[in-house]
């Protein structure tokens, strides 16, 4: 029997949706406006493609969805959980408190529960005090039936995870499996206080995850389709809901990944810059044999500042949406402001009363849209200047995430691709794919599974060769509980940095590994998704 995959992808102004057959061939594609609650343009993107594409419900086995309720939780300070923060760090850390440098909107909602206790490591992992077991048991019934979700962090613990570990035992034992546990060393890397910031966002937001799941779930069953499900993470694969309801936060930015992953496969270019073009924002990404590049700096969400990874990304105000506004002395100003989803109402090509750079291109031929008669009394010189300042912003764009001045080859997709010239300065060749405008859709449809470490190890102790195999038997550990098949996994990133401040030869060392999807169908009951 044939089998089929939905993959769908939130932007801020449309939600794109394809269906596509075992050999990955786009059987039908939708762009949906988003709306304002997410889901319901989900639901709709969802009904129309299985509409669109006359393939029997029953043959769809997988379905992928790549969402931003978690980011726009953050943003807009909606629908988080309640969280205690217990950091393990006492006395070394008490003169900086959790959650310093967050917003004050943000901290209020968040900051109602904040613990230190006696704990953690030296940078060298060796123990400063011993876990306060004893407090740890007191704070989890001290917030028993206020919080539903505790954030767990410890000093150093990506060098030594066992305070964590134990800490997340007594507050499980005391609060049973009803409340969520996020542990630091499982979501950041070395920096306490960044790393704190985001464990404490994922705890913040696993109930928006749960629901967005759950929802996700019961569209898929109205519409008859009983597939596996799998959840779009920010390197540019994919997760199971299980692992999706416990990280979350790794969901944040897998819009823009997506669309890379999305071009690698169209194009057949590993190794590219992705332009991004949206309805509000243009996203340029770097892929690195079809991946995309990790960012090595600190991240900031909402206001918070952060450390897990997160994909390189450069993000500007010019899509198709953005809001021109044309000056009485010839002088103009592009965005950052855009109709987003509502374009098609407000856009004057198609009947509305705002300029948008979508007119600006229509009325200068480079774009077929909409009624070119309603921007036919525009000035013409005027809007030359415009939409050469629109493909600056652009190149600059690409300037700023090349390595180096040598031309590379660009690859065009988004719904507001169509904005852009075949040629930008930078570009060796600028490539505009078919089936471009929902390529994160299609990166979100034909991803792979992955697990990703970094850890700092003590190569003394075992050896490089044995602390390397150790590395990636956890990469693929993580990749398997993620919902990958463990007979389809590879290594597709490995990367040891020498520490030479710290004893017995320590070394950070980052492993990522992959791989096709393990269907429910051959499930062993070790993972559920």
């Amino acid at each position: 029997m044939a089998s089929y995959r939905i993959g769908i992808d939130v932007g801020g102004t449309h939600t794109d949706a394809v269906l596509l057959d075992e050999a990955y061939n786009v059987i039908s594609e939708v762009k949906a406006t988003t709306t304002e609650d997410v889901s319901s343009g989900i639901y709709q993107a969802l009904k129309r493609v299985v509409a669109a594409s006359s393939v029997p419900v029953e043959q769809i086995d997988y379905a992928m969805l790549g969402t931003t309720h978690c980011t726009n939780a953050i943003v807009e300070r909606k629908r988080l959980n309640k969280v205690a923060a217990i950091r393990i760090g006492a006395p070394a850390t008490t003169a900086i408190k959790p959650l310093v440098g967050v917003p004050d909107d943000l901290r209020s909602i968040l900051g109602k529960h904040l613990y230190i206790v006696r704990g953690g490591n030296e940078f060298d992992g060796r123990e400063i005090v011993p876990l306060d077991e004893e407090r740890i048991r007191e704070i989890a019934e001290e917030v028993k039936g206020q919080v539903d979700s505790i954030a767990i962090t410890s000093v150093f613990s990506p060098v030594s995870t066992e305070h964590e570990t134990r800490a997340g035992e007594i507050v499980r034992e005391v609060l049973g499996d009803e409340v969520a546990v996020s542990l630091s060393s499982e979501i950041g890397s070395v920096g306490l206080l960044e790393r704190e910031n985001a464990t404490i966002l994922n705890a913040a937001i696993v109930d928006v995850a749960t629901s967005t799941a759950n929802g996700f779930i019961k569209a898929l069953e109205q519409e008859g389709i009983h597939a596996d499900i799998f959840f779009g993470q920010n390197d540019g694969t994919l997760m199971s809901v299980e692992y999706t309801v416990k990280y979350p936060i790794l969901t944040i930015a897998c819009g823009p990944t997506n669309s890379l992953r999305g071009a690698a496969y169209l194009t057949d270019h590993p190794d590219a810059l992705v332009v991004d073009v949206g309805g509000t924002t243009t996203d340029v990404g770097v892929l690195v044999a079809s991946f995309p590049r990790q960012s090595s700096l600190a991240v900031e969400i909402g206001g918070v500042r952060t450390n897990f990874r997160m994909p390189d990304i450069a993000s500007i105000g010019l899509g198709g949406g953005t809001i021109v506004t044309l000056n009485g002395d010839g002088s103009f100003q592009i965005g950052p402001e855009s109709v987003g989803y509502r374009l098609i109402e407000k856009g004057l090509v198609f009947g509305g009363d705002t300029l948008t750079t979508t007119d600006v291109a229509v009325a200068l031929g480079v774009a077929e849209l909409g009624d070119p008669s309603l921007v036919a009394h525009l000035d013409k010189e005027v809007l030359k200047k415009v939409y050469a300042k629109m493909v600056d912003m652009a190149e600059e764009t690409i300037d700023k995430m090349k390595t180096s001045s040598d031309p590379v080859p660009v690859i065009l997709v988004g719904g507001g691709s169509i904005l852009f010239p075949t040629e930008l300065k930078g570009a060796s060749k600028v490539i505009k794919p078919e089936n471009s405008g929902v390529a994160n859709a299609i990166g979100s449809a034909i991803s792979q599974v992955s697990g990703q470490i970094e850890k700092i190890f003590k190569t003394d102790e075992l050896g490089r060769e044995e602390t390397l195999a150790l590395a990636k038997k956890m990469a693929f550990d993580e990749a398997i509980q993620a919902g990958a098949d463990p007979d389809d996994l590879v290594i597709v990133d490995l990367e040891e940095v020498p520490l030479s401040y710290l004893p017995g030869n320590a070394t950070k060392i980052r492993v990522k590994a992959a791989g096709g999807l393990l269907s429910e169908r051959k499930l062993t009951g070790a993972v559920n998704s």
